[in-house]
């Protein structure tokens, strides 16, 4: 086993746990906050878009079994990623659509799967590729919010039609 990281942003964090969440070779996924100027950020103070932090999961994985290609795949095509600060009805900075690396082979794959992406957009894709300077862990109540939300009205309206998508179009990545 090989595990390795992955920190993704593409608009509200419980969106992309609940579909990474979902992927043979996963074996973890939490909600965090990243690269912002304020020190231990409260979902609060980043919601006020002043702090600087994106929305972020942070993907534990064993690259044996799904790789890092197939996660930033799977990535591009479950958010809108030519939408700056926003996701649907989520706008502002921290909804940013961005891949934070931490070395430089991870840096390589996520300007690929970027270009590879673009090919299936008429808009540019805006989304940013930046080192991971900071994460941090959000409040307890953030994580597993699906899981234990499922039928919650921003759940079943926004997150769900997600989940189903990707099931359907990567079902042989799925447990």
């Amino acid at each position: 086993m090989a595990k390795r990281e992955l920190v993704l942003g593409g608009g509200c964090f419980w969106c992309l746990e609940a579909v990474f969440e979902l992927l043979n070779g996963v074996e973890d996924v939490v909600s965090g906050y990243a690269n912002g100027a304020m020190e231990n950020p409260d979902y609060h103070s980043v919601c006020s878009g002043e702090t600087g932090h994106a929305e972020v999961i942070k993907i534990s994985y064993d690259d044996k079994i799904i790789s890092s290609d197939d996660i930033l795949r799977i990535f591009f095509d479950i958010h809108n990623p030519t939408t700056l600060n926003s996701q649907g009805a989520d706008i502002g900075t921290q909804y940013r659509s961005v891949i934070l690396y931490e070395d430089s082979d991870t840096k390589e794959r996520a300007i690929r799967a970027k270009d590879e992406a673009q090919l299936n957009y008429r808009e540019s894709i805006v989304t940013l590729i930046e080192p991971l300077e900071k994460f941090y862990l959000a409040e307890p109540y953030h994580q597993d919010y699906y899981r234990l939300n499922r039928t919650q009205g921003y759940c079943m309206a926004v997150i769900t039609p997600k989940v189903e998508r990707v099931k359907k179009r990567y079902e042989t990545k799925i447990f």
